[in-house]
């Protein structure tokens, strides 16, 4: 007699205990354009250097010889290397006189925003008017001997206490609370090129826009806020580089934060490089002949081995919480990984994005409609839909999905959730249409909205929810940031006040609103 179904019926029991939801945040991604400002020092988020020649066309120079962290050691002659740092529309990021600090010898000079206004060896002072535009810091001359690195451009105010106090305050004081912080964008995930430890970003890189944000900073975060850590192993990341990174991370976090462990993001979304890869992967070790089978049931492979290397490392799975993700709107796609190989006893959730998703695209039909009947409808007519349509469609989502989980006894997590009002591929060309759906994102009802969706993800019984996403600027992409900019009265974002009420009712000391 098999015991799989005695197995199976006992982690059913298990999984109809009460949840416990809570409400956690996936934070932008490093970029010189990052709304979100995290770091007092912004030239952690600058662009990778931009070769220029005199005479030659914009970006057109030589290619630059850089050392192994990115920083430029020779310049040719007439040439230079710039990058731009803030480059944030409308001036929202901070005006005054920022302290520019290096080593090394050369020649600076800014333009933009920024103009000099004290220099000395390995320091400069500039001030710095953000309603002019971004900030351009060009390097002009460079010492091969002796070439300007660990260069930093520190905010106002922060010059002396940038090193031990490296987040912004605003940063921090917004996410306390959160009951996990999702690192996928800060790890760059998407795409990844990352392979061996040695790829790995770290602290005197001249950039994090490249490679992400290093574990250290990762670890210091989550401390500081006392908020779990959910990380993406990069998808071509070797085994010894998931042994050095956790590790790593058991070294770095206190022991009383959890990790939620997942093997990259969405593997099951062609849209990305990891979904390919899976799927060539899944063929060659003969998972199915079918890409998208073989991409679900490599994912199940291999973040089965990702787990037990963080297994021994940590002596076993206290603190993990090892993630199996899904597609929320295909329960099927759940049932293949989790069954394949027995991936759920290895296993801790099953993690969905269940979105309240409008998704326009250029041409509908008479179940879908296209970019240009929607850009006629009014905000209200959006968010009707929203409510009466998405809505219930995610909530459909929510409980094939928790059906799914307490068959394998598995928590329900969603690893991004919130709303998914977007205009696809050249529907977002549509000027109109993406106004429209801004104009929605902005609207009181949005909050209301958000009500609904977290007492659909209560109503099923669901587990962590880290919405998507923390600050961002909205343009045709999609308008995921809770608020625009880090500067912006939270106040006036329907769907930040919504969030943060719901989290505040769970329990969780977040600073919204604030005290009176």
């Amino acid at each position: 007699m098999s015991l799989r179904p005695v197995f199976l019926a006992l982690l059913a029991v298990a999984a109809s205990l009460p949840a416990a939801p809570r409400l956690g945040m996936n934070l932008g991604g490093p970029s010189d354009w990052n709304t979100e400002l995290p770091f007092v020092d912004v030239f952690r988020l600058s662009r990778t250097w931009i070769s220029q020649r005199q005479g030659e066309k914009w970006g057109k120079g030589p290619a630059l010889v850089l050392d192994e962290r990115g920083w430029v050691t020779r310049l040719e002659p007439d040439c230079w290397a710039e990058t731009p740092l803030c480059t944030i529309s409308d001036g929202h990021y901070p005006a005054g006189q920022y302290t520019v600090l290096y080593e090394g010898q050369g020649t600076f000079e800014f333009w933009g925003s920024a103009t000099i206004a004290e220099q000395a060896p390995g320091r400069l002072l500039i001030d710095v008017a953000p309603a002019k535009g971004p900030i351009w810091l060009r390097l002009r001359q460079t010492d091969p001997a002796d070439y300007i690195r660990n260069i930093r451009v520190v905010m106002p105010g922060f010059a002396e206490t940038y090193e031990r106090e490296p987040f912004h305050p605003v940063f921090l004081e917004r996410w306390r609370g959160m009951a996990c912080l999702r690192f996928m964008d800060f790890m760059h995930t998407n795409h990844s090129k990352i392979v061996t430890w040695d790829d790995r970003p770290i602290l005197a890189d001249a950039t994090w826009t490249v490679k992400g944000i290093p574990l250290e900073v990762m670890a210091d975060l989550a401390n500081r806020l006392d908020a779990d850590a959910w990380f993406c192993m990069p998808h071509l990341a070797d085994d010894d580089y998931v042994r050095r990174f956790a590790q790593q991370a058991k070294e770095l976090l206190e022991p009383e934060r959890k990790i939620y462990l997942e093997w990259s993001n969405e593997t099951w979304n062609s849209i990305f490089a990891q979904s390919r890869y899976a799927g060539e992967k899944g063929r060659e070790l003969g998972f199915s002949e079918k890409s998208w089978e073989a991409a679900w049931r490599y994912t199940a492979y291999r973040s089965v081995q990702v787990f037990r290397i963080w297994e021994e490392v940590f002596g076993g799975t206290g603190r993990l919480v090892r993630v199996l993700p899904t597609q929320a709107a295909n329960s099927h796609v759940s049932e293949q990984i989790l069954a394949f190989q027995d991936a759920y006893k290895q296993a801790d959730a099953l993690a969905v994005a269940p979105y309240v998703s409008f998704n326009v695209p250029q041409e509908g039909n008479d179940q879908r409609p296209g970019a240009e009947q929607v850009a006629a409808w009014t905000v209200e007519q959006v968010l009707d839909h929203m409510e009466k349509v998405a809505l219930p469609q995610s909530a459909q989502w929510l409980r094939k999905q928790k059906e799914v989980a307490d068959k394998y006894g598995l928590r329900l997590v969603a690893y991004e959730g919130g709303q998914h009002a977007t205009a696809l591929g050249a529907a977002n060309q549509n000027q109109t249409l993406v106004q429209l759906l801004m104009d929605a994102n902005a609207h009181p009802r949005m909050g209301r909205l958000y009500e609904l969706h977290f007492a659909d993800w209560e109503a099923v019984g669901g587990d962590l929810f880290c919405h998507f996403s923390s600050v961002g600027a909205w343009s045709r992409h999609g308008s995921w940031g809770l608020l625009r900019h880090y500067d912006e009265d939270p106040a006036q974002s329907p769907k930040f006040v919504a969030v943060m009420a719901w989290a505040r009712k769970l329990g969780q000391p977040v600073p919204w609103p604030p005290a009176k």
